[in-house]
């Protein structure tokens, strides 16, 4: 899990989740250097992306990257279909980290070998040359927006039935307190053999989320209250609340804050067939829109990963058939489409990328069309 604080040291204008190869390297490994598009080897066998991507109605010859630009509007400018990006993508040696785009490049629309290939041209403030000036890797524009992940983590999220069971939980305040808050310490049991100093989220565990399709419970609604921190290790363990945002009581559950939430990926259809709904959305809307988490019932063990695409299909009505008799079941109509950005064995975290309408709960999510 991933409930934390939203990190301040990532700058605010973070761009909107995209789909961009450009970045891949930079999908939680920041650290690692640069890597090559042909070492990913990725296989797309989803019947979409065998496919030839096809090039937007006015797709420019040549695009200037402007601060604020997101690579999803970029992708967009270019091809009808923006997870075609990685399709698209034609890495120039000639440039330092081909791998990332920044404001100030200048993207061409070029033909190779008789094929569409979007390209760093002239212009690049990369480039290789005497007057090359050092940008930062934060200045990069990346895939998921910051802002809406941030909003997320301070929301809520949910708890895997099984992860909610097991994980460290709040036995008791310390002093005359039935509940606590930011500079209360509480009792807490099941932290194990974690170390003095480690840092926890403190959720409290909601109502259930029911799997729509078997009427199944898949996990909990979980709520951010505050984050402490460890001062006494054993069993129970003391920790001390260092933020609340409501008032902390006993059964509240703790999640380790060290996880990260990674801004990139590989984006591309799902390499399996997928058709699952919509469970819930993160705060608790009743309408789904863009930039909004919203939780699937189908993960990896259904063949989702990060960076899958996937389309939203709102589900059609059964009407009467006023000339023919009877009832009849419209269509279900493609409505939007959501990224996933984390994944468990049986739900998935989806970032709703695009709205044409609006979205609900129950809602199917399928191959992307």
């Amino acid at each position: 899990m991933f409930l934390r604080k939203p990190n301040t040291g990532i700058p605010a204008r973070v761009g909107v989740a995209s789909l961009a190869a450009a970045l891949v390297f930079l999908a939680g490994n920041a650290s690692s250097g640069e890597a090559s598009l042909s070492s990913l080897n990725v296989k797309m066998t989803s019947a979409a992306l065998q496919q030839s991507p096809a090039l937007a109605a006015d797709a420019p010859t040549e695009y200037v990257v402007q601060d604020g630009d997101t690579l999803w509007d970029i992708a967009g400018t270019f091809l009808r279909d923006p997870w075609f990006w990685p399709e698209i993508w034609y890495v120039n040696p000639e440039i330092v980290n081909p791998h990332l785009i920044y404001p100030g490049d200048v993207l061409a629309l070029v033909y190779i070998d008789g094929q569409p290939r979007v390209t760093t041209a002239r212009g690049s403030s990369l480039r290789l040359s005497p007057q090359a000036r050092v940008t930062p890797l934060t200045d990069a524009v990346t895939s998921i927006p910051f802002e809406a992940i941030s909003a997320f983590l301070s929301q809520g999220t949910v708890l895997e039935k099984g992860e909610a069971e097991n994980l460290p939980y709040l036995m008791e305040v310390r002093g005359d307190h039935m509940i606590a808050a930011a500079g209360n310490e509480v009792y807490v049991r099941g932290v194990g053999s974690a170390n003095v100093g480690t840092r926890y989220s403190v959720v409290h565990v909601g109502d259930p989320l029911v799997d729509p399709d078997n009427d199944r419970v898949m996990g909990f609604h979980g709520l951010w209250v505050g984050e402490g921190t460890m001062r006494r290790g054993g069993d129970p363990a003391t920790v001390e609340l260092t933020a609340s945002a409501q008032e902390a009581t006993r059964g509240d559950r703790l999640i380790p804050a060290t996880v990260d939430v990674p801004l990139n990926f590989f984006p591309k259809a799902p390499s399996a067939s997928i058709d699952g709904r919509i469970m819930a959305v993160i705060g608790g809307v009743s309408q789904i829109g863009q930039y909004q988490v919203v939780v699937m019932n189908r993960g990896s063990s259904d063949g989702l990963a990060q960076g899958d695409v996937l389309t939203v299909f709102q589900a059609g009505e059964v009407v009467r058939d006023r000339i023919g008799g009877g009832k009849v079941k419209l269509p279900d109509e493609p409505a939007g489409t959501v990224m996933v950005f984390k994944t468990y064995d049986e739900i998935a975290y989806g970032l709703v990328m695009e709205a044409t309408q609006a979205l609900h709960v129950r809602d199917a999510v399928r191959n992307p069309i």
